[in-house]
């Protein structure tokens, strides 16, 4: 699990260096977005799950995400990755 003050840690960890979790930022308001489902009962059709992926990124790198995704299309395991897309110029 992900207890509070386990969360409050984490938060206070990204606002002090001023880094972004993509996943949230681009997701929209909680508790998902979720790349995690149980296999009991319809936790996967009902989206109760957990976040368990994160991109963690510097402000500099965060302006360059153009799309965050969760694969979802077809489920083949308990478990379906965030993907980022980066403008990132090399």
């Amino acid at each position: 699990g992900f207890l509070p003050e386990e969360r409050a840690y984490v938060t206070r960890w990204l606002d002090e260096h001023s880094w972004t979790d993509l996943g949230r930022a681009h997701g929209g308001d909680g508790p998902g977005p979720y790349t995690w489902w149980s296999w009991r009962g319809a936790a996967f059709d009902n989206d109760s799950g957990w976040r368990i992926d994160y991109q963690i990124a510097t402000p500099g790198v965060a302006k360059t995400a153009v799309r965050v995704s969760i694969y979802k299309r077809r489920r083949f395991s308990d478990h379906a990755p965030l993907t980022i897309d980066y403008d990132y110029p090399l």
